[in-house]
């Protein structure tokens, strides 16, 4: 069975930094791409932040140079790291994967006041 488990986020003023973790089980973890999400209160769903399994990273335009994507594959999970965060930041964030079909972590807030 595959899972992804979302942990890290919470609320924060604007300026700080916040780290998510996702810990991935029941899926060769190495060779998977990984994927950030997130959404925004009657906005759609974005990508944030992705990994391919090489270490190559992309990210949204309005995130470079304030949020990195990392893998560990021996403990099968990614990271996303959030410095220098904006209130526009504040969403709920997802990991996702794409095995066949898509999976996706059951999402964290993250809040950031101004």
């Amino acid at each position: 069975q595959v899972r992804l488990v979302q942990s890290g986020g919470g609320s924060v003023q604007a300026g700080g930094s916040l780290r998510l973790s996702c810990t991935v089980s029941g899926m060769p973890f190495s060779v998977q791409t990984m994927d950030w999400y997130r959404q925004a209160p009657g906005k759609q769903r974005e990508l944030v932040a992705c990994i391919w399994d090489s270490g190559d990273t992309k990210y949204l335009d309005h995130v470079k140079g304030r949020f990195t994507i990392s893998r560990d594959n021996a403990k099968g999970m990614v990271y996303l790291q959030m410095n220098s965060l904006k209130p526009e930041d504040t969403a709920v964030y997802y990991c996702r994967t794409f095995r066949t079909r898509e999976y996706w972590g059951q999402g964290t807030q993250v809040t950031v006041s101004s």
